[in-house]
């Protein structure tokens, strides 16, 4: 963490003619700052930048903030350190707004949005540790028992290799289940095929990877289209390009195999301190791809009723996406 991001963030507020932002998102005020709230914190992006935290937090948010410290009192402080014209979050609720609105004018602004979507070399180094410890915890897995039994599993292993948490809840889905495509675990013995997206956390930053058991020929076919899918989008990144030509990319390949209508959700999204962040591979997305995003590549076609493939790697762009995943595309047990 540098103070390098703070400088960049607010020469880019100055650009926009705010005064200041106001930043109540955790995963914003951690990117910002260095520091992981707890609990309830308030930062105020401005020339002298200031976080407010509650007593709780203030220990740790001095020792590693890279902005001034001041504990939070009330939300009077706050007010009183705004003026001009403020930028705040798309996320804030009327609620909060009401509570911390005041004699100035405020424009929602996606600034530190946009600039998460550009990853540094530490933040790539993060992702990268992070799938290390996904990928090494589910070849240890046996896949036996429940959905539930190999959750929970998965997420122990993650957990002893250095995993703060999972980076969002396990799915396994197995047999018809695994045509839906956010199933939530079950006590349901598990049966082929077997959906499993999971994703560590580590130093803040998540990964997020889907593999496909299979076992039929059926099924086998199934996920070779998918596999097909996913190379065709992969050849597609690259700086410049629409993300919503690289979901064409994928879909028209679905497509022509005739399974255009079971292909339900977008190609991909950005991941970093959070696991869906800018930007979107979706056919409805005008964003571009830039150097040092890193984005999903998770096409799948769902069978309603019999069952389902998903096949999901994560992406660095460089001069063309480098696949950060070392796993085999194909697990047998």
């Amino acid at each position: 963490m540098s103070k390098d991001r703070v400088n960049r963030i607010i020469s880019r507020m100055h650009e926009e003619n705010l005064d200041s932002i106001l930043v109540l998102e955790p995963q914003n005020i951690s990117y910002v700052t260095g520091f992981n709230p707890s609990s309830f914190s308030i930062l105020i992006l401005k020339d002298e930048p200031i976080l407010f935290t509650s007593k709780l937090d203030i220990d740790d948010a001095s020792k590693v903030s890279m902005v001034q410290v001041e504990p939070f009192e009330s939300l009077k402080d706050i007010k009183e350190k705004l003026g001009g014209n403020v930028g705040i979050e798309g996320s804030m609720t009327v609620k909060t707004y009401k509570k911390l609105s005041n004699n100035f004018k405020t424009q929602i602004t996606d600034i530190i949005e946009k600039s998460r979507m550009i990853k540094s070399g530490d933040e790539v180094k993060n992702i990268e540790s992070a799938l290390k410890i996904a990928e090494s915890s589910i070849l240890e897995l046996e896949f036996s028992g429940t959905e539930n039994d190999i959750a929970a599993q998965l997420e122990y292993n993650m957990r002893v290799k250095g995993s703060t948490k999972p980076s969002f809840d396990t799915i396994v889905a197995s047999g018809q289940r695994s045509s839906i495509p956010h199933a939530t675990v079950t006590s349901k013995p598990v049966e082929s095929p077997i959906v499993i997206d999971w994703g560590a956390v580590y130093n803040n930053y998540c990964s997020d990877t889907t593999r496909t058991v299979i076992e039929t020929d059926e099924q086998e076919e199934i996920f070779d289209i998918v596999v097909e899918a996913h190379d065709e989008a992969l050849k597609a990144i690259k700086p410049g390009v629409l993300t919503a030509d690289v979901d064409k990319a994928a879909r028209d390949v679905i497509t022509e195999h005739g399974y255009g209508d079971s292909y339900i959700h977008s190609t991909g999204h950005g991941v970093g301190v959070e696991i869906h962040e800018g930007p979107n591979l979706s056919i409805k997305s005008k964003e571009t791809l830039e150097k040092n995003m890193v984005v999903t590549v998770e096409p799948g076609i769902y069978l309603e009723g019999n069952f389902g493939v998903r096949f999901e790697d994560m992406v660095l762009v460089k001069s063309r996406g480098k696949v950060l995943n070392r796993m085999k595309k194909k697990l047998t047990f």
